[in-house]
């Protein structure tokens, strides 16, 4: 699984360059976000924009990967595609993760 890393202030981008998370592709998923992610770091979005297909398989990865954060860390998802928005929808996983439009919405300050 092809993921990049950006840095952006106290969160780190990881972009995923496979066009599926699947069950082929979901052990090596939950390796590469483990092996991306420094333990300092406090929140971490998980940017699916080239991401075209997810299966159960890989649901249960971005799960794993979530809990791989453990409760002090935030882990987030951004620019989620119709076929994938439609998945998490389904499966109500829409209430468990903070999921945001665009990788700028995720980034953006908070205000009050």
């Amino acid at each position: 699984m092809n993921l990049t890393t950006d840095t952006h202030g106290d969160a780190v981008v990881l972009l995923v360059q496979d066009p599926r998370i699947d069950a082929s592709a979901a052990l090596q998923f939950k390796e590469s976000v483990r092996s991306a992610v420094d333990l300092s770091v406090k929140r971490v979005i998980l940017n699916l924009q080239n991401v075209d297909f997810i299966d159960s398989s890989g649901l249960g990865a971005i799960v794993a990967a979530m809990k791989l954060m453990g409760k002090d860390r935030s882990f987030e998802l951004v620019a989620l595609t119709p076929t994938v928005q439609k998945v998490f929808t389904l499966t109500r996983m829409n209430t468990i993760f903070e999921i945001h439009d665009t990788l700028e919405d995720a980034l953006a300050p908070e205000t009050l």
